[in-house]
């Protein structure tokens, strides 16, 4: 028994979705395969349920010290649970609409593994569906190494952090990218005693060297404890073993050292884009992927912006200062405190930094408040060469963040 389609597609995350409906709006026909929830990593593992705890985490900081702004909220509490429920109930919502909107757009999702038999025939509970393109988009898995074996018990990974019944007393966090970096600013919102162990150089360590620096200001600002340069040698149960010697005790330990593209059958002729290509791992970077490699819509795979949700966010696109040689660039920044909207929201902490060469901005780095929005209207400008002496002419309005923008290209 065997079917045919123009196009089959392995994941139903961004990358697989976004194929799916921009095949679909071509006027091809599509069959979506899925072994476990609609929706990928971002969805069900990752992006969404995350920034959802992470709200609730911002909203009770936020409750406990309103006071401030003339707010009196007393015995302001939570039950970590019900958080948990909350994301849960926003999660399946989402997967539900998606699902809704993959079954308007005629596309056939087939809720099983896949297995690739050739360049154009995937098996699946049995069936052959020959295909006349595949694409792969089978996302990512944490990442682990020998001697942090995960268990999901005392010791955690990305996924296993998302359903916890309770929250531990302290944590030890391997790894301070964005996965590490949120849920420090998690679990400390929520009062749990936090270390951070960062075997590179600096927390953050892909990001501009000030946006490091200051991370490190709001770990400490948030008494979150962080080691840098420093590697774990072992983790055995209460203790983490780190490589300059010292020993910590924790009641868990979660390993965000990032993850890896999920193993799929290399055969020739094989499509592979989002996480599965193993290239950046960013759902809008997936996305962009599968409208290029269906709609022929290219992009500029440098120009990628990165986010850091919390409070204050942290964004960043374009080139950073340590890439740039002395002497060829200029730099201007700009403190969020600088910004009267700032101090009506009670949101001060952070900073603008803009680097230009030959009048043309080059990298933008961000920390602050409503960073996110930001750093896209700085990208709209690098992508479409729009001078930092044109910017100039834009009228930006009062009070809001982006005038921060404006102020920085006075400093060009």
């Amino acid at each position: 028994m065997s079917q045919t389609y123009d196009i089959g597609i392995i994941g139903s995350g961004p990358a697989g979705y976004t194929a799916a409906f921009q095949a679909s709006a071509k006027g091809l026909s599509v069959v979506m395969f899925e072994k476990d929830k609609v929706g990928g990593v971002c969805l069900n593992k990752g992006c969404i349920p995350t920034k959802a705890i992470l709200h609730s985490a911002e909203v009770y900081q936020e409750l406990k010290s309103c006071e401030t702004l003339g707010v009196y909220a007393d015995n302001v509490r939570f039950n970590f649970a019900e958080i948990i429920e909350h994301k849960n109930k926003i999660v399946e919502k989402l997967r539900k609409n998606l699902e809704l909107s993959l079954k308007n757009a005629k596309v056939n999702l087939v809720n099983a593994e896949a297995k690739i038999l050739s360049a154009n025939k995937i098996e699946a509970d049995g069936i052959i569906y020959e295909c006349s393109r595949i694409i792969a988009a089978s996302g990512a898995e944490p990442r682990n190494f020998k001697g942090m074996e995960v268990d999901g018990k005392f010791i955690l990974n990305s996924d296993d952090v998302l359903n916890l019944e309770k929250l531990p007393r302290n944590i030890v966090i391997v790894g301070s990218g964005a996965i590490g970096v949120e849920w420090a600013r998690i679990f400390s919102a929520f009062g749990v005693d936090v270390t951070v162990v960062e075997l590179a150089e600096n927390l953050l360590p892909l990001a501009d060297i000030e946006v490091s620096k200051r991370v490190e200001r709001i770990f400490k600002t948030g008494k979150i404890k962080f080691y840098k340069g420093i590697g774990v040698d072992k983790i055995e149960n209460p203790k983490v073993y780190l490589t300059n010697g010292e020993v910590i005790e924790t009641e868990s330990v979660l390993v965000a050292i990032g993850r890896k593209a999920c193993e799929v059958s290399n055969v020739d002729g094989i499509t592979f884009i989002g996480d599965a290509c193993g290239a950046i791992q960013l759902a809008h970077f997936a996305s962009k992927q599968a409208i290029e490699h269906v709609a022929g819509i290219s992009f500029d795979k440098t120009l990628v912006p990165s986010v850091i949700y919390g409070n204050p966010e942290i964004a960043w696109v374009g080139k950073r200062e340590q890439d740039l040689e002395a002497g060829t660039y200029k730099k201007a920044s700009l403190l969020i405190s600088a910004l009267g909207k700032s101090h009506c929201d009670n949101a001060t902490d952070g900073f603008i930094k803009i680097l230009s060469q030959n009048d043309m901005i080059v990298g933008a780095h961000i920390v602050s408040k409503e960073a996110s929005a930001m750093v896209q209207e700085l990208l709209v400008a690098i992508q479409n060469k729009i001078s930092v002496s044109k910017l100039k002419e834009i009228c930006f309005a009062h009070p809001t963040y982006s005038e921060g923008i404006y102020e920085c290209l006075f400093k060009l």
